[in-house]
């Protein structure tokens, strides 16, 4: 399912979630520090760099455009976090890492829309995100978790009304081994 939106065409998956992606961005392979941007809507508080997947696109291919347009960094995209699934917003996330190699003087949302962008410690970045985006918080516990089973399937993170995240295997990726 598609819907327009003055700028750009939103993708739903068959269950009417908005089809998502995103990366934590870190300075180094050490992932010490990650990389927030200005939220559009309440300019004086801090996101992860993301957004909606057009049509046809890969999860993969859209985390990497969105960081792009959002906070103006290229790099090397490494593992798959998780797909975390906002039950509240009814939309569906896949996060993966992304090792910043590049950082744009300019980029798009610089540009058109003022956005900023800033370094983290990984700390005080839950600590910010906690109070504005809490279940972009618990990207980083998966993260910090390991949040994959030992045959590499992602697992998902439902978050609820209590915002505290509940993984499952993703059993449409999972392959019978036998």
């Amino acid at each position: 399912m598609m819907k327009l939106k003055s700028n750009q065409t939103r993708t739903y998956d068959g269950d009417g979630y908005k089809k998502r992606a995103a990366c934590l961005c870190f300075r180094s392979e050490t992932e010490e520090e990650v990389l927030l941007v200005s939220s559009s809507r309440h300019p004086d508080k801090w996101i992860v760099p993301g957004g909606g997947m057009e049509p046809e696109e890969e999860p993969n291919v859209a985390a990497v455009r969105e960081v792009c347009e959002e906070a103006g960094v290229k790099g090397t995209l490494g593992r798959l976090v998780g797909m975390f699934e906002n039950q509240d917003r009814k939309h569906r996330t896949y996060v993966y890492v992304l090792i910043v190699k590049e950082v744009l003087e300019d980029w798009e949302d610089s540009v058109n829309i003022g956005r900023k962008r800033e370094w983290f410690k990984i700390d005080d970045a839950i600590q910010v995100l906690q109070c504005h985006k809490p279940v972009q918080a618990t990207y980083f516990k998966a993260l910090q978790e390991g949040c994959l089973t030992s045959n590499g399937t992602p697992l998902v993170a439902t978050i609820g009304g209590d915002l505290s995240p509940t993984y499952n295997i993703n059993q449409s990726s999972v392959s019978d081994i036998r």
